[in-house]
Formats: C-alpha cells, sequence, structure tokens
C-alpha cells in the first residue's frame, strides 16, 4: 500500500495570480529584504560571479546582487543546476513553499562548495493580530472558521531546517516590525496589492462576507490600536544563511580538546556536578 501525500499548502494558480496584481508601490517588505541581503553580501569578503535568486517576483528581485543572475521560479522543483553557483538566494518566497526543506536542499545542491545560500521570508509573528481578528469575526458572524492567513513559521524551527538540509554554518536571525494603517480593510487591500493575498488550497472559494469584514476591522480596532486612530500591523523578517560544505570551513574542536578551562577565562570557580 502506498502512503497518501500530504495535503497541499498552496494553490500555485491562484498564487501566480494574486503575484501578477502586485503594485510597485505596495513592495515595503521586499525593500527591506532586498536592503538587509545587501547588507549581509557586502560584509561577506568575497565577490560573487555566479549568483542565482529564486523568487516569484524578478520584477522586484532582478539585479539586486549587482551581478548578472539568474533567476528562476520559486516551482516545486526549480530550474537549477547542481554545482554551478556561488550564491543562492531564496527570496521571499519560502513561507509560500509546500515543502520548504525540499527548497533548501535544492538551493544547496546548486551551489559550488564553499558557496552560499541566503533566505529571506515573512516569520512566525507576520499579521498575527489579523489572524486572530478574522478568525474572531469569522467565528463571531458565521459560527465557522476558514484557512484565510498563511502559516509562517518560527525561527527556531527554520533554523532546523538548515540543519537537516546539509548546509554547514547555519544561521536564523529575524526581527519584528511594526506598521500602521488607516484601518484593517486597508491592511488588507495592501496585502493583496503586494501579491499576499489568500491563496491557501484550503481556503474558501467564494467571496468573503462583508459582514465578516466589517465585524474584522471593529475586532481589531478595539484590540491593536495605533496613535491617531489607526490599527498597528505586526511583520517579522526572517534571514537564513548557510554555507555549502567545503573543507576549508572551520570545524568545531572535539569535545575536551581545549587548551584552557572556561573557568580560567571567566575568573569563576568550577564546581564539578554529581553523578
Amino acid at each position: 500500500m502506498t502512503g497518501s501525500q500530504p495535503p497541499r499548502l498552496t494553490d500555485r494558480n491562484a498564487l501566480r495570480r494574486n503575484r501578477q496584481r502586485t503594485r510597485a508601490d505596495a513592495m515595503f517588505l521586499h525593500d527591506i529584504a532586498i536592503e538587509d541581503i545587501q547588507d549581509r553580501l557586502s560584509m561577506v569578503n568575497r565577490t560573487f560571479s555566479e549568483p542565482a535568486i529564486v523568487t516569484g517576483h524578478p520584477q522586484v528581485w532582478t539585479g539586486v546582487t549587482g551581478q548578472s543572475e539568474r533567476v528562476v521560479a520559486d516551482d516545486e522543483v526549480l530550474d537549477l543546476t547542481p554545482g554551478t553557483h556561488d550564491l543562492v538566494i531564496h527570496a521571499m518566497a519560502l513561507h509560500w513553499a509546500d515543502d520548504p526543506i525540499g527548497q533548501i536542499i535544492q538551493c544547496r545542491r546548486a551551489l559550488r562548495p564553499d558557496g552560499l545560500f541566503l533566505a529571506v521570508l515573512p516569520g512566525g509573528q507576520t499579521l498575527h493580530e489579523l489572524r486572530a481578528t478574522l478568525a474572531q469575526a469569522e467565528s463571531d458572524v458565521t459560527g465557522g472558521l476558514s484557512p484565510r492567513v498563511a502559516p509562517m513559521a518560527e525561527i527556531r524551527d527554520l533554523g532546523a531546517l538548515l540543519q537537516r538540509s546539509g548546509l554547514a554554518l547555519p544561521v536564523a536571525d529575524g526581527h519584528p516590525f511594526p506598521v500602521s494603517y488607516a484601518s484593517a480593510l486597508h491592511l488588507m487591500r495592501e496585502l493583496r496589492a503586494m501579491g499576499e493575498g489568500n491563496a491557501l488550497e484550503a481556503r474558501q472559494r467564494r467571496p468573503t462576507r462583508r459582514a465578516v469584514l466589517n465585524r474584522a476591522a471593529e475586532v481589531y480596532a478595539a484590540h491593536y490600536p495605533a496613535e491617531d486612530n489607526r490599527i498597528t500591523a505586526t511583520f517579522e523578517l526572517i534571514t537564513l544563511t548557510g554555507w555549502a560544505p567545503d573543507e576549508s570551513q572551520p570545524k568545531p574542536l572535539r569535545p575536551g580538546s581545549a587548551a584552557s578551562r572556561l573557568s580560567d577565562a571567566l575568573n569563576a570557580r568550577e564546581v564539578p556536578l554529581k553523578d
């Protein structure tokens, strides 16, 4: 008996349609992500000659490295040739992947030894206010719930994916930042304008009732107010860093091989633990 396929997270056709409706003036989250990636690249003492960028927004990310990048779509199977690139950036798309670790592994295989992998994506704190508000509004109006905001991974889980993918020197870091909007309806309109509307496979296929949206706006304003009668929305960007394994990279010391004791360096008293 063959095992059943796991449920799909994303309706790729809906995601493609959403991305085709993006507006340049709504891509501020990508602008922040690009600035972060460029800052990190500037701190790496290396010139990358064969970069690749995986993204669903090529019009935003092309030219980010200052080189002639290979830009590929964030399809289930990435159009990347193994061992070809010295830099692969997965740009603001990993949160829509049905198999995020598979995406990272494909990027790692596309790297030459000691090549750099970078990914930037929204993290688990992103839109937590909107998720809670829509859930309460729909429950109040219809008595039920439906998937409306894509689940986003926590930083510790993304760090674990880096380790499982076989990348060396893995690091995951990020930060949340608040943005204010005139109302929850203005927030939802901007999410659609940046191509981040509901593309979940399990979503309801009929339009959301106006009563649900109105109730969501009321609940949001009551629970997450900002100054000047506005509301606050949290976005979190997480950046993942790892290197394709290579013999030239630093290795951790073997346990017990240290030349000096940590307690001596800290000028602290060492207390043996009981068995």
